[in-house]
């Protein structure tokens, strides 16, 4: 049985190199981020996107496979066109985050490609707002989290909005994010993006509305706060000035599922307060790890790593 499938969209990243004008490629977009980082810590991960016949679709496919992610639609398609996003740094060290191509209009996920990748045979079905963001791809995500939640399969999911991928309208981005809260049990937001649900006052009747059994904030990068079962917790996270420069959002979240499996959590009942407390401490290492080595794919700690790091300076 896969640990994780993470369903998502096509995207390639080019993040800010040491100097202005220089850039990092990585493999972007949160779930296909997520299902590298899974694999890299040791998990049986796949990925489930559609990805288009160019140089930068072939890139994404070669490193999920390098990384030891399975991929669950192998075919790739002259249909979808890859989208790029550029993290621009300035001289002053300032950052902006652009799109090479309008997002959106160039998805392709199915329904189908979800049923190809088999919901059924994942603890943990996993995906990413920006993929609501049109059809089919905004129906295929729904279809796998609707899916996953009926089959009482964990169904994380990760608030990150974009104002491309959304023509600017916020109010669309958290229309489609509401859509699909019944059926998440882990959620993942930004304290910016919360208040697309109505901000943190608000937390415990989304949670109890929705069924939410796990809310992690970020907090803009200075701590993870947790909501779990009418109580909460704060821990220490990245340094948020780190986070869009070497995928260390997405390590920290590809890391705290991972800590859950590791946890032997496979249902909703199996998660219990010390084991969120040790899955965020193992995602805040591999974020901490991602800073330290300032890279792109190669940023994202493997097993190995997140080890030796707990033995030495934990």
């Amino acid at each position: 049985m896969r640990d994780i499938l993470s369903v998502g969209e096509m995207v390639i990243d080019f993040l800010p190199g040491s100097e202005p004008g220089s850039y990092l490629r990585k493999a972007g977009g949160a779930p296909a981020n997520v299902a590298i980082a899974a694999a890299r810590a040791g998990l049986d991960a796949g990925f489930c996107g559609r990805m288009g016949d160019d140089d930068f679709g072939r890139f994404l496919m070669e490193t999920l496979r390098e990384n030891g992610v399975g991929i669950c639609v192998p075919e790739l398609t002259d249909k979808a066109i890859t989208t790029m996003a550029f993290v621009t740094l300035d001289a002053s060290g300032e950052r902006s985050f652009t799109f090479a191509r309008k997002p959106g209009a160039d998805m392709f996920l199915t329904c189908g490609d979800v049923d190809r990748a088999g919901v059924e045979e994942s603890v943990i079905v996993h995906a990413g707002s920006c993929s609501l963001s049109m059809p089919p791809a905004s129906e295929a995500t729904e279809y796998a989290l609707r899916k996953a939640h009926e089959l009482g399969r964990l169904v994380s999911f990760d608030v990150n909005y974009r104002n491309l991928m959304w023509n600017d309208d916020i109010g669309a981005a958290a229309e489609a994010v509401r859509g699909i809260l019944p059926y998440v049990d882990l959620l993942k937001i930004s304290d910016e993006e919360a208040d697309m649900i109505g901000g943190e006052e608000a937390v415990p009747d989304i949670m109890k509305k929705y069924g939410i059994t796990v809310l992690i904030e970020t907090l803009g990068g200075d701590g993870a706060r947790w909501f779990f079962d009418g109580r909460s917790g704060l821990l220490p996270s990245i340094p948020s000035e780190c986070v869009d420069t070497c995928g260390a959002g997405d390590a920290f979240w590809g890391n705290f599922l991972t800590g859950l499996i590791r946890g032997g959590v496979r249902s909703v009942s199996d998660i219990n307060e010390p084991v969120i407390e040790d899955a965020i401490r193992r995602g805040n290492i591999a974020g901490a790890l991602c800073v330290r080595k300032k890279g792109a794919i190669e940023s994202l700690p493997t097993a190995a790593e997140i080890e030796e790091f707990m033995r030495h300076e934990c």
